[in-house]
């Protein structure tokens, strides 16, 4: 059964996104720790990084690293936080959290956006990617 994930690369579930390439997908978290806080993941479905071949993780890191270069570019952080936790869905995924202060990483404390921001950092972030 595909994850929630799956559903949202195949545009059967709603997304703010951010990018995409023939491997990967980017979009915003929709229950955020911070404003611009970004999901990447691979497109083909795997549960633990650790299971990745190394080019897809390789990938992974470097499509991730494009992203959180352009999240810093756009939203005002003291940097932009990186972790891998994948408890929540079976499926690979990179958080990208633009962090002013340590609570914005511990996935204790959240922001409410409405859809008008969502689509706003969204593109936003896609602008700025190099």
């Amino acid at each position: 059964m595909p994850t929630i994930f799956s559903k949202i690369i195949n545009g059967e579930i709603p997304c703010y996104k951010v990018a995409e390439d023939e491997n990967y997908f980017a979009f915003l978290d929709i229950n955020p720790n911070s404003k611009g806080h970004t999901l990447c993941i691979p497109k083909k479905e795997v549960d633990k990084i650790t299971d990745l071949d190394e080019t897809i993780y390789a990938g992974l890191m470097l499509f991730s690293r494009k992203i959180a270069k352009a999240i810093d570019a756009v939203i005002e952080c003291e940097r932009v936080g990186v972790t891998v936790i994948g408890l929540e869905v079976p499926h690979v995924h990179v958080h990208l959290i633009p962090l002013n202060e340590m609570k914005d990483a511990t996935f204790q404390h959240k922001v409410q956006l409405t859809a008008a921001e969502f689509e706003e950092i969204a593109a936003s972030i896609t602008a700025a990617i190099q």
